[in-house]
């Protein structure tokens, strides 16, 4: 077994010349190091664990060291690993979009390759403002977002989050978004996009949201009527809708997209996170044909010049086709259907308790809020407190501030989301104590 020695030397070299991302490394100057993964545990050097409540930033939804993903990996490597996705294609691609469009609601007929969360919102983005340039509608410039947002973290997808730290040493270099109300306000977010819209009628492009769960900005959940009204009042203003489903699709809300709650439907979608199971980085942004034939012109400035080196990467479809093939089986829904009773019996036990507030949930996400004091929000004091506690208790959970949440993998079992709720409970028992 790996000694102490090795995982100290680990650690040293690990902070001597890495930067790591969301991370203060004055307050957090070194990392811990994971040498595997099965399920849902992660291992360190000396076979130490913990249990990844959060999918690794909501990516693994298969869980960790999954054999069949590895396998169709090392398969498709034996084939073609590589291969310029101007000008040629793959079989791994084509199947990966029918399958994909197979899911999605059926105006969606394109898919476009990116490589993460980000880049496949910014090409959302693109597509929806040069559908309009294109038809040599210049005036469309502007785009509406929710309070709260968050879409990424590249300078276009920042431009759509709402100021906040994340995006705050940057914020005169963005370009104007307008945000609307946040959607738990229902009345008020409605009355928003009502007065932007008759406002200036045709100056708005596209409206972008994170349907029914914003994820950074605190797990903040919302009805779909909300969003149905507010989609149906873009619609009637010619506005396109992005939905970012990055977080949300996969079944991570009890059905395969959020977007399946609604009665109004976007027209982009943004997918990544859970669609290669965690395994290879990918994005792709779906949309219908007619804004694809929007593009097709002899006149090649119509061209959406948006392109990145891998994409459509061979082994990242293969990947993602393997992902597909686990998230078909009944197996996973049975799983799914299960975490959700498991979330919902623990939430209804704890609603008056004195700490742990707003307990709220969306399929397989479990939110919560911890109450002391007046404080709330990303910056809260006791998100670093509550992060090193359950380290601690070998449990990774990763806090926004005062907001914990657990978004576990399907293959998380009931005695193992045992161990996270006795955590909870355990760790505001500590606060009580304390304040």
């Amino acid at each position: 077994m790996p000694n102490k020695s090795s995982y100290n030397s680990y650690v040293q070299r690990d902070a001597a010349v890495i930067w790591h991302p969301f991370t203060q490394h004055q307050i957090e100057p070194f990392s811990i190091p994971i040498t595997r993964g099965e399920g849902c545990w992660l291992y360190g050097e000396n076979e130490e664990k913990y249990l990844d409540a959060i999918s690794s930033w909501w990516v693994n939804i298969h869980g960790h060291g999954h054999p069949y993903l590895a396998q169709k990996i090392y398969e498709q490597a034996l084939k073609i690993e590589q291969v310029i996705f101007a000008g040629f294609t793959h079989e791994p691609a084509i199947t990966l979009s029918e399958r994909l469009l197979s899911h999605l609601p059926k105006h969606f007929q394109k898919v476009f390759f990116s490589d993460n969360g980000s880049t496949s919102v910014e090409v959302g983005v693109k597509m929806a403002l040069q559908f309009f340039h294109n038809q040599g509608n210049t005036k469309k410039r502007k785009i509406i977002a929710l309070q709260d947002a968050y879409h990424g973290d590249t300078f276009g997808a920042m431009s759509l989050g709402a100021p906040s730290s994340f995006n705050a040493p940057f914020q005169d270099m963005l370009f104007e978004v307008e945000f609307i109300s946040q959607p738990n306000d229902p009345e008020a977010c409605i009355l928003d996009m009502k007065s932007k819209l008759t406002s200036a009628p045709d100056e708005y492009a596209a409206f972008i949201f994170e349907p029914l769960v914003q994820g950074a900005g605190g797990m903040l959940m919302y009805e779909a009527s909300t969003l149905d009204a507010l989609i149906r009042l873009a619609h009637e203003h010619g506005l396109l809708c992005i939905a970012d489903e990055i977080m949300t699709g996969f079944g991570r809300t009890g059905k395969w997209f959020a977007m399946d709650y609604l009665q109004e439907k976007p027209d982009i979608v943004c997918l990544s996170k859970g669609l290669t199971g965690g395994m290879m980085a990918m994005g792709v942004t779906c949309c219908s044909n007619e804004l694809f034939d929007s593009f097709l012109s002899n006149d090649r400035k119509k061209t959406l010049f948006h392109s990145h080196s891998f994409t459509a990467n061979p082994l990242a479809c293969a990947a993602a086709n393997a992902s597909l093939d686990l998230m078909e089986k009944e197996e996973t829904w049975i799983n799914i259907q299960r975490i959700m009773l498991s979330h919902q019996q623990w939430a209804d036990s704890q609603r008056k308790h004195p700490i742990l507030h707003n307990i709220r949930q969306q399929g397989t996400i479990l939110a919560l809020d911890l109450q002391v004091g007046e404080a709330t929000g990303y910056m809260h004091p006791l998100r670093d407190i509550a992060y090193q506690y359950f380290i601690k208790k070998g449990i990774l959970l990763r806090p926004l501030g005062n907001t914990l949440y657990i978004l576990a993998p399907y293959c998380i079992k009931n005695e193992e989301l045992t161990l996270i709720y006795q955590a909870l409970e355990a760790f505001a028992e500590e606060l009580r104590l304390t304040y």
